[in-house]
């Protein structure tokens, strides 16, 4: 069944090694043992479109962060689309209905705006390099927004206003995932196109970046969609999950009448100890039977890839 994934942090991965590799550990994207989301895994794991983050780590200076973020764009570039001829550019909802069989999607995201600091010319150029999801913030603070784990607890800022307002014109997903729960509340407000890539259900698994259960009805009620995603320690309180732990969350989004607001944010590359018997995208089918287990074959394909593919706005 195809795979609409929408959170992995594959780019950050490879950019690591890159920067400080060892001589003899060259990582690729083609396959690689210590990679979650790799072209093989992709292939064997049906994936229709599969997101990449570009995630700038708070170990990076502010004054170099603008360019990580230029060098994981260009990691995406040459080292997975020039490298995987199967593999096509997302830049808009016709790229996605025009993939054929046997081609998978690779749509650029941000996660944090710290990249571009307070520049909107920053964020245009991101923009025009391909980036068509933007999430404001990680877990801390920056120009734009308070993530979840900031003691202030900020919404958004006057630049956060602007950079919405900017999303809203290149009609680009806003995502939530990370931020602050008054700067979730200030972009449901705001944008036009919200979303939460890669975030559980809070009433199942008390942790910060998980969505309480009203927040998980304003996005309902706006027509975005929750990316449930595979970290354990968003799963289940014990730190320890399985398979299903995450269709526990499912069902929980379904009861609040969100079947067609789920997709998948497995925040592959991300996850340091995955979700047992689902360790890399290579075992999304081990997933898919089980969910088939408590759903139609046409409801598991809208969590798959239809709901987000029929929310893309841009």
């Amino acid at each position: 069944m195809k795979i609409f994934d929408a959170h992995c942090d594959v780019l950050f991965k490879l950019w690591m090694n890159k920067k400080y590799r060892r001589p003899d550990r060259i990582m690729t994207f083609e396959y690689d043992s210590d990679l979650h989301v790799t072209r093989q895994g992709l292939q064997a794991g049906d994936s229709h479109i599969q997101c990449f983050a570009v995630y700038i780590p708070e170990i990076v200076p502010h004054e170099q962060r603008f360019f990580a973020a230029l060098e994981m764009i260009q990691i995406f570039y040459e080292d997975i689309l020039e490298k995987s001829p199967d593999m096509k550019l997302i830049l808009s909802k016709n790229d996605a209905d025009m993939l054929e069989e046997g081609e998978i999607g690779a749509l650029l995201t941000l996660e944090g705006c710290d990249a571009i600091g307070q520049s909107l010319t920053k964020l245009k150029t991101l923009y025009r390099l391909g980036v068509r999801s933007v999430g404001l913030t990680w877990n801390y603070g920056n120009a734009v927004a308070d993530g979840i784990l900031e003691k202030r607890g900020s919404g958004l800022s006057s630049f956060g206003e602007q950079i919405v307002k900017q999303l809203n014109t290149y009609k680009l997903w806003t995502d939530v995932s990370h931020i602050s729960e008054k700067g979730f509340w200030d972009v449901m407000e705001q944008a036009n196109h919200p979303i939460a890539s890669h975030s559980n259900v809070f009433s199942l698994c008390p942790h910060p970046r998980n969505l309480k259960d009203d927040q998980i009805k304003a996005l309902i009620e706006r027509n975005g969609i929750i990316g449930v995603t595979y970290v354990p320690m968003f799963l289940n309180e014990t730190g320890k999950a399985e398979i299903a732990d995450i269709i526990r969350h499912i069902d929980y989004i379904c009861s609040m009448g969100g079947e067609k607001h789920i997709g998948f944010g497995s925040d592959f590359d991300g996850i340091d100890h995955p979700v047992e018997n689902f360790t890399a995208f290579a075992q999304y089918e081990h997933f898919i039977n089980e969910l088939l287990k408590h759903y139609s074959e046409e409801q598991v394909k809208s969590f798959a890839y239809r709901n987000f593919i029929d929310k893309i706005s841009f």
